[in-house]
C-alpha cells in the first residue's frame, strides 16, 4: 500500500486556498487523522502553513518557497507538511496566531509554523523569504536547521513547545477562578474615550501610522457613545472614519463594495482582496449613520456594498460566498487600476477630464506601473466652479462615467473567487442584509437574506442533532461549527426575525441559541468555549472574547443572549450572559477596544435592553418609515399577531406552552395596530403612536407606564 503522507494530498480538498497548492512539490496534507497519525508513527514535527485563497503573501511564499523543489525535498523529508485554510479551520488559526502575537509581537498570514507530533509549536513566523533578507531568515535555513535540530537538541525543542503551549492555554482558555462584577453602563463611555485616544484625525480610521484597516466595532461604539451622551467628538471621529473609508481606495468607487484593508495611513491604496465578513460589518456602520444624521450618502455607501454582493458574492440558490483574491493574471490589484490613458479611450473629453479630476487619475498613478487606485479627490461642487457647469450635470456625467468604467472593467480578467459558503459568515451578511431592509425600507433586502439563511440551513444544520457544520462548498459539507458560525448566524436569523416579523427566522434563532449552550458554554468556568464540547480535542480549547477582523464571537452571542432572554426565559440565557460578563470583567475594564463587542454587550446588560413589541398582523407603513429613520441602538423590535389567538400557532410552532414575557399581555389594541415600549421589566401604556412609544425612551421616567 503506498504511503498516503508521501504525496501531495490537497488535490482531494474542495479549498480554493488548498487546491492552489495541490500542484506544489510539496506533499502537503490537509490537517486530519491521516497526517497527525503519520507525524507520530514516523516521530517528524509537523511543519503547519495556514492562510486563505485571497491572501497576497500566501500567493508570494508559495511562489517563491513552496514550488521550489530542493525546500520540498526537506520538507518532505523531515517534516509532515500540513495546509490549513484559516476559513475553513479559525480554531487552528486562532491557538498559532496566539503563540505568534506572544512571541514575535505580531502575527498574520501565511501563517508558518513548526509543530512537534503532538502538535504542540516550538517556532513560529509568517511570512518567509527564501533567502535571509533585511533581518528576515531564509526559509529554506529554517527547514535545514530545524530538521538538524531535531535530531541533535530535541529536548531543548520539546522543552520550548511545553513552554509555549502553556502559554496558549493560559492565554485561551482560562478564566478567573473567582468572577468579577460585570462592568456598568460607564464602559460605553470608557470605551469610546479608548477609541478617541486611539483615532487618526489627520486621515481618519485609528492608529497613527499604515497599516489602516476598517475598524466597524469602533465605530458602532462612537455612534452608540453620542447617541447616549450627545458627545459631538465621538460622532465626528465616527464619520471621519466612515468619509475617509468611503472617499479611499479601501472602497471600490465603480463596482461598490470595500477591499480588506490600506497599506497606507492616508486610506490610498489598497491590499485588494474583498472579504464577505467586511461587507457585512461595514455596511451596518454606514446605514447606522445614515440613520443618525440622515445623510443619504451612507445610505448609498451601504446600498452599494449591498449590490456588489449580490453580484459577485452570492450564490444561485442562495447563500454568500467567502472572498474575491486580490489577483488577476497573477498580480495583485490590475483589475481595479486605471491610467488616464484607459479613461480617455472609454470617454468623450470633458468627461474624461471631470473622471480624471474627481478620482486622482494622474500620470504618475499612485500604485505600480503608474496607475491610479481610485479615490475622491475633488468635490462635485469643486469641480462644477472649476468647469463652469453646474453640480448637476457633473453628477450626471461622472455617473455615466462610471457606469462605461465598470462595464469596461468586466472585460479584464477577473480576481478568483472563493466559493465556500461559510456558516458564521452568511450570519453577518443576513444581519445586514436584514438591517438594510429596515433602513432603506426595500423589501428584496430581506428576501435576499431569508434566501441565503434558508440555504445555510438546509446545508449546515442537521435537525435530528441540532449541530452546525461549518461549510459547503460544490455540494460538500464539511467541518464542525465553530462559536462564531452559531453566534453569528444566530443573530443574523434574529435580525431578519426583527426586519420581516417573520416566525421562522426567529424559531430557528432560538435553536442556534439553546445548541450554542449546550455545544460550547462551561458554566465551572463561566464561559463560552469557540470550538464544540464534541469536537476535535486540540492542544487548548480556545476563547475568542477579543474583537479581530471578525467581531468576537464570545461578545456576539452574549449580546444576544441578552436579547433572546425574554423569548424563552426557561433557556437561562440571560444567567449565560452574566456568567460571561463577569468572567471577562477585569479584562473588558482594562482594555475595552480590544474587547468591544464584550463592552457593549456589558453596556447592553447594565442599561437593559430597549424592546418595542409591535402587536400587527402587518406593520403600517408609517411607522415602517420611522423606524427606518431612527438610530436606536441595541432596540428588539419583537414582532407578534395581532391576536392571542393568532399568537397560540406560533406558540405550538415554537414549542412553547405559555407567551414568553415579550409577547404575554401585549395585543392589539381593538383590533388596530398597537405598539408597547419596554425596559428593565417595566413598560409604556399601549399606544398606536410609534412616536409616543420611541419617546418613552428617552422620557426619562420608565416607571410611568405599567409593568407588564
Amino acid at each position: 500500500m503506498s504511503d498516503p503522507v508521501g504525496r501531495n494530498r490537497l488535490d482531494e480538498e474542495q479549498s480554493p486556498y488548498l487546491r492552489q497548492h495541490a500542484d506544489n512539490p510539496v506533499n502537503w496534507q490537509p490537517w486530519d487523522e491521516t497526517a497527525l497519525d503519520a507525524a507520530r508513527e514516523a516521530d517528524k514535527p509537523i511543519f503547519l502553513s495556514v492562510g486563505y485563497s485571497a491572501c497576497h503573501w500566501c500567493h508570494v511564499m508559495a511562489d517563491e518557497s513552496f514550488s521550489d523543489p530542493d525546500i520540498a525535498e526537506v520538507l518532505n523529508e523531515h517534516f509532515v507538511p500540513v495546509k490549513v485554510d484559516r476559513e475553513e479551520r479559525p480554531d487552528l488559526d486562532r491557538i498559532y496566531q496566539t503563540i505568534c502575537q506572544l512571541v514575535t509581537g505580531g502575527g498574520g498570514w501565511p501563517l508558518s509554523v513548526w509543530l512537534t507530533p503532538e502538535g504542540k509549536p516550538f517556532f513560529v513566523g509568517t511570512y518567509f523569504p527564501p533567502e535571509p533578507r533585511r533581518g528576515a531568515p531564509g526559509f529554506r535555513d529554517l527547514v535545514e536547521s530545524f530538521a538538524e535540530s531535531w535530531r541533535t537538541d530535541r529536548d531543548e525543542i520539546e522543552n520550548r513547545a511545553e513552554q509555549w503551549t502553556s502559554a496558549i492555554t493560559d492565554r485561551l482558555e482560562e478564566t478567573p477562578d473567582v468572577a468579577g462584577e460585570a462592568p456598568g453602563s460607564e464602559v460605553l463611555d470608557s470605551t469610546v474615550q479608548a477609541a478617541l485616544r486611539g483615532a487618526d484625525r489627520d486621515h481618519g480610521g485609528f492608529g497613527g501610522d499604515g497599516p489602516k484597516f476598517p475598524q466597524p466595532g469602533r465605530i458602532d461604539a462612537l455612534l452608540r457613545g453620542y447617541a447616549v451622551s450627545g458627545r459631538r467628538e465621538a460622532l465626528d471621529v465616527a464619520r471621519q472614519s466612515l468619509d475617509a473609508m468611503a472617499n479611499g481606495g479601501l472602497r471600490d468607487h465603480l463596482g461598490g463594495g470595500f477591499h480588506r484593508y490600506c497599506v497606507d495611513r492616508e486610506w490610498t491604496v489598497p491590499h485588494f482582496e474583498k472579504m464577505l465578513y467586511d461587507q457585512a460589518g461595514l455596511a451596518a456602520r454606514y446605514l447606522d449613520a445614515a440613520r443618525l444624521t440622515s445623510n443619504e450618502s451612507y445610505a448609498t455607501v451601504a446600498a452599494e456594498t449591498f449590490e456588489f454582493v449580490r453580484r459577485e458574492l452570492s450564490h444561485d440558490d442562495g447563500g454568500f460566498f467567502a472572498t474575491l483574491d486580490a489577483q488577476s493574471g497573477g498580480e495583485e490589484g490590475t483589475f481595479y487600476v486605471w491610467t488616464p490613458d484607459d479613461v480617455r479611450g472609454l470617454l468623450p473629453e470633458l468627461d474624461a477630464d471631470l473622471f480624471c479630476d474627481r478620482y486622482g487619475v494622474t500620470p504618475g498613478g499612485n500604485f505600480e506601473n503608474k496607475t491610479t487606485v481610485l479615490n475622491v479627490s475633488a468635490t462635485t461642487a469643486e469641480l462644477a466652479d472649476e468647469y463652469d457647469l453646474d453640480e448637476s450635470e457633473v453628477e450626471a456625467r461622472l455617473e455615466e462615467a462610471r457606469t462605461a468604467l465598470f462595464a469596461a472593467r468586466e472585460g479584464r480578467e477577473r480576481p478568483a473567487r472563493d466559493e465556500k459558503v461559510l456558516a458564521g459568515w452568511n450570519g453577518l451578511m443576513i444581519s445586514a442584509f436584514a438591517q438594510g431592509s429596515t433602513v432603506l425600507e426595500d423589501d428584496s433586502l430581506a428576501a435576499d437574506a431569508r434566501r441565503a439563511l434558508d440555504f445555510v440551513r438546509e446545508r449546515l444544520w442537521d435537525d435530528e442533532t441540532e449541530t452546525l457544520s461549518r461549510r459547503v462548498m460544490n455540494g460538500e459539507v464539511k467541518g464542525d461549527g465553530y462559536l462564531e458560525d452559531y453566534a453569528f448566524l444566530a443573530r443574523g436569523a434574529f435580525d431578519l426575525y426583527q426586519a420581516t416579523g417573520d416566525l421562522a427566522p426567529l424559531s430557528f434563532a432560538l435553536d442556534l441559541a439553546r445548541a450554542t449552550r449546550r455545544e460550547f458554554y462551561d458554566a465551572d468556568a463561566g464561559t463560552l468555549y469557540f470550538t464544540p464540547e464534541s469536537g476535535e480535542s486540540l492542544v487548548t480549547r480556545p476563547q475568542e472574547p477579543t474583537d479581530q477582523s471578525t467581531p468576537s464571537s464570545l461578545g456576539v452571542a452574549t449580546s444576544l443572549f441578552l436579547d433572546l432572554e425574554q423569548f424563552a426565559p426557561e433557556d437561562g440565557f440571560g444567567d449565560v450572559a452574566d456568567a460571561i460578563l463577569g468572567s471577562f470583567a477585569n479584562r473588558v475594564r482594562g482594555s475595552p477596544l480590544e474587547h468591544v463587542s464584550l463592552a457593549l454587550a456589558a453596556e447592553k446588560a447594565a442599561s437593559g435592553v430597549p424592546e418595542l413589541t409591535v402587536a400587527a398582523d402587518e406593520m403600517p407603513d408609517e411607522w415602517r418609515a420611522t423606524l427606518a429613520s431612527r438610530y436606536l441602538p441595541g432596540l428588539v423590535v419583537s414582532r407578534r399577531p395581532g391576536t392571542d389567538e393568532e399568537l397560540d400557532a406560533w406558540l405550538d410552532e415554537l414549542g412553547l406552552d405559555e407567551a414568553p414575557p415579550i409577547w404575554a399581555g401585549r395585543e392589539a389594541a381593538d383590533g388596530e395596530p398597537t405598539v408597547y415600549a419596554c425596559e428593565n421589566f417595566t413598560c409604556s401604556a399601549p399606544t398606536r403612536d410609534l412616536d409616543e412609544a420611541l419617546a418613552w425612551f428617552t422620557a426619562g421616567d420608565a416607571g410611568a407606564g405599567d409593568d407588564n
